[in-house]
């Protein structure tokens, strides 16, 4: 609900979503009234939670349960800057059947503390697939020689509508419990996220400094 401009940052994510014209329907979902009559505000549509959740992922799977959708994307309220290019790759994914989850992920930027634990990391097999995601740096340079190359995680989701189901119904697991992200039980349970790189400009905004950066980002912009 802060605002960068003249808007509050659910209002800026919902109508850049809206505008792009890639997805059949846009829909808030929360637990939060506040959220839902700033949504009712813009004339927008949003689902008022019935239950409590761990995650983003539990919180939408309740609200597309008995929804005839394929494809699910999950735009998290903090990413007022998404592009419409890497969405469209990252819907384009699903034309390969192996892949139930995808998600984004970009180099780090050369300003950003790879020691900031707000920022997640990821590491890919040569398929793009994700095979662990850390608030740690990951990974390891014990080879001070080789060539480095870190990626963060953008928190934007696409999923099968059947494996966002399954996900519901699986325990979190030792490494979500550990690290406090929900993609690794996916992981845990054995389901490959398939990775798509952006070298699009965002900024999440998960803390106060990150608001400071978000609206330097929009008035440079």
């Amino acid at each position: 609900m802060q605002k960068i401009g003249d808007q509050t940052i659910i209002s800026m994510v919902y109508n850049n979503a809206r505008k792009m014209n890639l997805f059949d329907d846009v829909i808030v979902v929360t637990d939060s009234d506040i959220i839902g009559e700033e949504i009712d505000r813009i004339g927008g549509k949003y689902i008022k939670s019935k239950e409590a959740h761990q995650s983003g992922s539990d919180r939408i799977a309740e609200a597309c349960k008995d929804m005839q959708v394929d494809i699910v994307v999950n735009i998290q309220g903090d990413e007022p800057f998404i592009k419409k290019q890497p969405l469209e790759d990252l819907v384009k994914s699903f034309e390969d059947g192996n892949v139930g989850v995808a998600s984004l992920m970009q180099k780090f930027p050369e300003n950003e503390s790879h020691e900031n634990s707000n920022i997640v990391k990821v590491v890919c097999n040569r398929f793009n697939d994700a095979l662990y995601f850390s608030r740690s740096v990951i990974p390891y340079k014990r080879n001070k020689d080789a060539e480095e190359i870190l990626y963060r995680h953008i928190g934007v989701y696409a999923y099968r509508k059947e494996v966002l189901l399954q996900f519901t119904t699986w325990p979190m697991g030792m490494l979500e419990k550990m690290e406090m992200l929900e993609q690794l039980r996916y992981l845990e349970n054995g389901i490959l996220i398939r990775m798509i790189e952006t070298n699009e400009a965002s900024v999440g905004i998960d803390t106060p400094e990150d608001l400071k950066k978000a609206i330097a980002f929009y008035n440079k912009d």
